[in-house]
């Protein structure tokens, strides 16, 4: 699948509109369900895609070269539907009992949840934070730690939660990443949870080997993808001259060291997008089940990819001119978008560098979601 332009025109044009409003719009949500971005991992027993992550990312970065902000949390909002189809079947019928479309946010840490296990379930209570394109969901998964066993996550329907509206922020202001609230505790049912070891150990009922591929290397890629269309659209915005500059632009497109940097910028998100294109097409090679130092190496170049693009969109705004200052500036926003997404946990290296290099010596792998 491929995004239609007109859909792509629309993201764009509503994407200023997205930002002052803190949330996605309507029109941009109902186009891109017409396209079947939200079906694209739902199972096709339920009318979906079954499709390949490749092919999902690159959709994901075209729509991020208008607003990433709409790339970001419909990205997520779409990815969900990968992990209900690794759940219980029950909760696949019942997610999907209204079509294949279904649109479910999440915020999987656990620090503010409570859990108390009983009979049949799980009493689930607490604050979490980050739960991207949540205004336009009717479910939510929930990141919680169940005694004795670790982390799980829930599965909740939207009449079981409140959202509070906490979402101002320096960038991505359009993802309307609000909080998810559950003030008096609510009863989960065990098929509605997913183990946190059944998404590395790849358990599942589907029958296409896509859904061999343990959760997480989907989902850690659609946290950072999107900011290589956001490098993309800045370099677009020096191509087209519009805004970006106190000076004539035509003077500055002519400055080796302008052109040295749009280059190096554009190699920079360039070299991300192959690397994550090559890593899934090992992964299908391997029928979908890579070996686990591959997953640790693709979890730790996952995490680099917030990096390299705030690399680039510096190099850009050095020379952006003095519009660029202003508030309201679009390369200022792209900017402030892209320096954003290294706040997610999982786009900061550190921790998956260390665990890659002691894989690498011979030590034990010591993280459990990739």
């Amino acid at each position: 699948m491929a995004v239609s332009a007109e859909t792509l025109d629309l993201v764009a044009a509503k994407a200023a509109e997205g930002r002052v409003a803190r949330r996605i719009s309507n029109e941009v949500v109902e186009a891109l369900r017409g396209e079947g971005f939200f079906r694209h991992f739902t199972p096709a027993a339920f009318g979906g895609r079954e499709g390949k992550p490749q092919d999902f990312f690159l959709d994901q970065i075209a729509i991020a070269e208008r607003d990433m902000s709409t790339a970001w949390a419909l990205g997520i909002v779409a990815v969900h539907n990968y992990q209900i189809a690794l759940m219980d079947p029950k909760t696949q019928g019942e997610v999907f009992a209204d079509g294949p479309d279904a649109m479910i946010s999440s915020s999987y840490n656990p620090v503010g949840a409570k859990v108390e296990q009983v009979d049949g379930g799980f009493m689930l209570s607490g604050r979490w934070g980050w739960s991207s394109g949540c205004l336009h969901c009717n479910w939510v998964l929930l990141g919680g730690i169940v005694a004795g066993e670790g982390h799980r996550t829930f599965l909740v329907p939207a009449g079981d939660y409140r959202i509070e509206d906490t979402w101002r922020t320096m960038g991505l202001q359009g993802t309307g990443s609000n909080d998810i609230v559950i003030d008096t505790p609510v009863f989960v049912p065990a098929h509605r949870t997913h183990k946190q070891m059944d998404g590395f150990n790849s358990v599942h009922h589907q029958t296409n080997p896509v859904y061999d591929l343990p959760w997480a290397q989907v989902f850690i890629r659609v946290v950072n993808m999107s900011a290589v269309g956001a490098v993309r659209h800045a370099i677009a915005l020096f191509r087209d001259r519009v805004g970006i500059a106190s000076t004539d632009m035509s003077k500055s497109a002519a400055d080796p060291d302008v052109l040295d940097r749009i280059a190096r910028a554009s190699n920079l998100a360039e070299e991300c997008l192959t690397v994550m294109v090559s890593n899934f097409r090992a992964m299908e090679a391997a029928d979908w089940q890579p070996a686990l130092l591959d997953r640790v190496r693709y979890r730790y170049q996952a995490s680099l990819v917030a990096d390299r693009c705030i690399e680039a969109m510096n190099l850009l705004m050095d020379v952006a001119g003095g519009r660029s200052v202003y508030l309201g500036s679009e390369m200022q926003d792209l900017w402030h978008d892209v320096r954003m997404s290294r706040a997610h946990v999982a786009n900061n290296p550190v921790g998956f560098a260390r665990n890659y290099a002691n894989v690498l010596m011979g030590a034990d792998n010591a993280d459990y979601f990739l």
